[in-house]
């Protein structure tokens, strides 16, 4: 092979594995992946996401959802949890469980060679997980011994408080890792129930990406996903806007320093105002060392370590969050800095300087979520779950370049609006 040919060869191979090439595959089960194709090296790549996350915890018993994630690999099908894990470990098959708000999800990546043992053992997890009660003992213990420790970490303290008195009696509103008292209560019983309702083939979508052909992952889907049922019917959780902005809330720990959320509105994720407000908090929080919050709060003033902002968009809700961590005494000082520029950046807008930069950043950075195989697929699943169409990622920068300042006005006007924050303060400090 000529130099010449290798470098042909190389581009196509790079270009048959970019996700912005990634096609529908459909399975007899019903089950759909978004698929792309790249030979380059011996590995397949799976991720998938079901529809019903933590908001379908049962009424008093929070956490449930996010236990049943992490038993459904602690013994399925014949085997219990030591025999499955080294059954994993034999063939160096990398599979893991995760719940979020709206969604339950996982990834699966092996070599290509053991693909039909690797899939095999994802079909016995989701269709037939045992829930051993030494398993679900095991999981309680570790989920009980979190809580104890985090009620001393102001930081999980502060998030928690936020989050329920920005959604109070919603779902979201929860903590997803549930309560010590929520967490001793499941049984095995909510566990069997909750699988039987949330894993249902109708309501998963699956990404894959690697060295598989269409033909192979037909029958991949078939076989990972065929076995379950459609899933039950899940509760509805209603919309819900933050509540009490303008309020200030300590939560009191005996720290040197306070930790601090703080939040207003936001737009979700499949908003057509959802791009301007991205850039729109690529500039007061989101860009790292470039935002004008770490100008602001850290460079000139010295007042924190850290300092952001970035938008959270759940099914039925969404915000604009930030964070920051400062001396006790310096609490209101740093408050008051966050409130003047995110006043003086909903006024005047960003400078045409800042707005380029900031679009010229998010274009550039975006190949970097796409270097791995598991990469690209969890954000091909995590496309198709947000229902943005197979074209988005191609789409994406696209958009993003077109953002003016009309855009970023009235993305602002929507989500930093009067400027009124909820605000949480995790310590002791001497003035909010």
């Amino acid at each position: 092979m000529t130099p010449a040919d290798a470098v042909t060869r190389t581009a196509a191979l790079s270009t048959a594995s970019s996700p912005a090439q990634a096609r529908p595959v459909a399975a007899a089960c019903g089950v759909e992946a978004w698929h792309v194709e790249s030979p380059v090296v011996p590995l397949i790549a799976l991720a998938f996401t079901f529809e019903g996350g933590a908001a379908q915890d049962p009424e008093g018993k929070s956490g449930a959802v996010q236990m049943l994630a992490r038993l459904l690999d602690e013994g399925a099908g014949p085997y219990g949890s030591d025999a499955f894990q080294e059954r994993l470990a034999a063939r160096a098959i990398e599979l893991s469980f995760h719940a979020g708000p709206d969604a339950i999800g996982g990834s699966l990546k092996m070599l290509v060679k053991h693909a039909d043992e690797a899939i095999e053992l994802l079909a016995l997890a989701l269709a037939q997980p045992r829930f051993d009660e030494a398993a679900i003992e095991r999981v309680r213990a570790q989920m009980l011994a979190g809580l104890r420790y985090q009620q001393n970490d102001p930081g999980v303290m502060a998030s928690r408080r936020f989050f329920a008195e920005a959604y109070p009696g919603h779902p979201y509103g929860r903590p997803s890792g549930g309560t010590l008292e929520s967490v001793s209560s499941i049984t095995r019983d909510d566990l069997v129930a909750l699988h039987a309702r949330l894993l249902g083939r109708g309501r998963v979508k699956v990404a894959a990406v690697g060295a598989i052909g269409e033909e192979a992952l037909q029958r991949a889907l078939d076989a990972a996903f065929g076995r379950l049922s459609e899933g039950g019917a899940l509760a509805t959780v209603p919309p819900a806007r933050i509540a009490g902005r303008g309020r200030r809330i300590v939560v009191d720990l005996d720290v040197p320093q306070s930790v601090i959320r703080f939040g207003t509105d936001g737009v979700p994720w499949r908003d057509p105002d959802f791009i301007p407000a991205y850039v729109l908090n690529h500039v007061l929080g989101g860009g790292a060392f470039t935002s004008r919050l770490f100008q602001e709060v850290r460079e000139k003033r010295g007042l924190a370590y850290s300092v952001g902002t970035s938008l959270v968009s759940h099914r039925a809700a969404s915000m604009t969050w930030g964070y920051t961590a400062t001396k006790n005494e310096r609490v209101a000082e740093a408050l008051a800095v966050i409130a003047e520029e995110i006043a003086r950046l909903t006024q005047d807008g960003p400078s045409d300087e800042e707005l380029q930069k900031a679009k010229d950043y998010l274009t550039g950075s975006y190949a970097l979520g796409f270097d791995t195989s598991t990469k690209i697929a969890h954000q091909l699943v995590q496309v198709a779950f947000e229902g943005l169409g197979i074209d988005y990622i191609g789409r994406r920068n696209g958009l993003i370049g077109a953002v003016t300042q009309d855009d970023i006005r009235r993305a602002a006007a929507r989500t930093l609006g009067d400027g009124r924050l909820l605000v949480v303060a995790a310590g002791r400090p001497t003035e909010l």
